[in-house]
C-alpha cells in the first residue's frame, strides 16, 4: 500500500478527521490508518455510459438537445 501522508498529516488525520484519542491512534497501524483514509475518499469506478444516460433519462436537469 502506498504512502498517501507525511506524519503530520496523518497524526492530523488520525486526531482530528476521525477523532481518534493519542492512545487510540498510537496502536492503530500504517495500513489501519490508510485504510480508514481510503474509506472517508472511496474511489470507484467511473459509471458506464449506458448507465449515466439512464439517469440522465430518469432526472434530466431542463436542457434540450
Amino acid at each position: 500500500m502506498k504512502q498517501l501522508y507525511s506524519f503530520d498529516e496523518a497524526i492530523a488525520f488520525g486526531l482530528g478527521v476521525l477523532r481518534l484519542s493519542p492512545d487510540a491512534f498510537w496502536k492503530m497501524t500504517p495500513r489501519e490508518l490508510a485504510l480508514a483514509a481510503a474509506a472517508l475518499n472511496p474511489r470507484g469506478a467511473a459509471p458506464r455510459r449506458s448507465d449515466l444516460e439512464k439517469l440522465m433519462e430518469r432526472y434530466p436537469d431542463g436542457r434540450r438537445p
